[in-house]
């Protein structure tokens, strides 16, 4: 057990005016599992990158152990997979190779594959077996469930359970409640340590917003008050002093002008402190203003229809054929492993060239709003985005305003966003479209948990009828009407 201590970390990009970082200051221990919380573009993956020595700083990190970082960058992909691991964990056996993979219940012969014949799912319990191997190091995880279905979650989750010493970046509650117990929260101002999962910290977090607003309120009120009471005491006491003149008795008057202008001053004095105390709150609140959405009504109660339908890969069927129909208000989730078919039924609503057996049809004049799951394509100011897909920009950046954008990202071109940011660009760009079927593949990869409980009020609130894809499961519990399950 060692301690990772940081002291007044200051840090901005070279490029930027605004400290990311400003007199940050925590302690944690090694042992710890913690879960690194955060709005998108608010900078875990930079406070990863000051930890692996990448940048420089003003403060200090103090730290008597190695730090290694996933996803681990292969270089070359063609190499076997065993080639791969003993590089990352120069010291480990075979067996221990296998042990790892045994516990995240991979195929232990992948090992003598190459590595680009791996799925993306065997590719993250890979480097994750070969980099827990290292022994004192403390292992930077960010984002390892991005390609990872349900099932896969689950099991490494119960992994990292077993584990201790790590930063774990992830914006899946479920995954978090399962295999943390500590969580490291970046704020506004600060970055916090609090014991226990996510549960715990949302719970403990949304009771602290909660009293720091009732304290808000109160001295925003007593200010007001003091305000006029000192207003009201400054005049008496003007007044007083005004009947001086021509009076016999100078010496009262002169009291009880004293009297009142010593409680003006105290006055004053309180209203002083209740602003200071009230600029010591709310510097952390996170706001989730409410999001809506317009979807329109379809004449008839069903919108589409898949009978029988395998896709075809590769000269391969991939998928059990399935059936089932998405009826006016249903939010109906796909689910099963990576590979088996999942986003290329999506894409068979979208008019998209993929081989299968068995028919997909919309119904006649259905309008469609995807959200895929790829964001490469995005690029240019949003401005010019908003023009090219025909959306009301005012309406598009508002989206955006609500979803934690700053006015500064307007101007900035789409590249050069997180891929959270660009995430939240597609599903404000579903936002602002009018349709009768939203189709949503994987929308949540890389968005902020505050975020994504923004989006599950408007789909709540707003009912749309949805065709989605996500692994989220506190997600797809909360908002899917129906599941239907793609078998391989």
């Amino acid at each position: 057990m060692s301690m990772i201590k940081v002291e007044n970390l200051t840090f901005a990009y070279p490029s930027s005016y605004d400290n990311i970082f400003e007199n940050v200051s925590f302690i944690i221990d090694t042992d710890w599992k913690l879960g690194f919380i955060g709005r998108n573009g608010r900078g875990k993956t930079t406070f990863l990158n000051l930890l692996l020595g990448k940048y420089e700083y003003n403060g200090k990190i103090i730290s008597s152990v190695q730090f290694d970082y996933f996803p681990y960058q292969v270089d070359d992909k063609n190499k076997l997979t065993e080639d791969i691991l003993k590089t990352i964990a120069q010291t480990a056996e075979e067996w221990e190779f296998m042990r790892e993979l045994s516990y995240l219940e991979a195929d232990v012969d992948i090992i003598y594959r190459p590595f680009s014949t791996l799925s993306n799912g065997e590719q993250t319990k890979a480097l994750l077996a070969a980099l827990f191997l290292n022994e004192n190091h403390f292992l930077l995880i960010d984002e390892p469930t991005n390609h990872l279905d349900t099932k896969a979650r689950e099991t490494v989750a119960a992994y990292l359970k077993r584990k201790k010493g790590f930063i774990l970046v992830s914006h899946d509650r479920r995954f978090l409640d399962c295999c943390v117990d500590h969580i490291l929260s970046l704020n506004r101002t600060n970055i916090e340590v609090q014991n226990g999962n996510f549960s715990t910290w949302i719970k403990n977090f949304e009771m602290q917003q909660e009293s720091e607003l009732a304290q808000n309120e109160r001295l925003k009120k007593d200010i007001k008050r003091l305000e006029k009471s000192a207003r009201r005491s400054a005049e008496w006491s003007d007044k007083v002093e005004a009947t001086k003149a021509g009076s016999f008795d100078k010496g009262y008057i002169g009291h009880k002008a004293a009297k009142m202008m010593k409680r003006s001053k105290t006055i004053e004095a309180r209203q002083q402190k209740n602003i200071e105390e009230k600029s010591t709150l709310l510097k952390n609140f996170e706001t989730a203003e409410t999001l809506k959405i317009s979807p329109l009504i379809y004449h008839s109660d069903t919108l589409a229809v898949f009978s029988e339908v395998a896709v075809i890969y590769d000269e391969k069927i991939i998928n059990r054929p399935v059936s089932f129909t998405i009826r006016r208000g249903e939010r109906v989730v796909l689910d099963g492993k990576n590979g088996s078919g999942k986003s290329s039924l999506l894409k068979l609503l979208m008019n998209e060239p993929i081989e299968h057996l068995g028919s997909a049809e919309k119904s006649s004049g259905l309008i469609v709003s995807y959200v895929p799951q790829d964001t490469g394509m995005l690029k240019g100011r949003l401005s010019d985005f908003a023009k090219d897909n025909n959306i009301d920009e005012s309406l598009f950046k508002a989206i955006l305003r609500k979803m934690d954008f700053e006015r500064i990202q307007f101007e900035k071109d789409i590249e050069n966003f997180s891929q959270g940011q660009k995430k939240k660009v597609l599903i404000a760009k579903s936002l602002c479209e009018r349709a009768h079927l939203y189709i949503w593949d994987e929308p949540l990869n890389y968005i902020d948990i505050y975020s994504r409980m923004q989006i599950e009020k408007l789909i709540k609130d707003f009912s749309p009828t949805m065709l989605f894809v996500e692994h989220d499961g506190m997600f797809r519990d909360t908002i899917a009407t129906k599941k239907i399950e793609l078998i391989s």
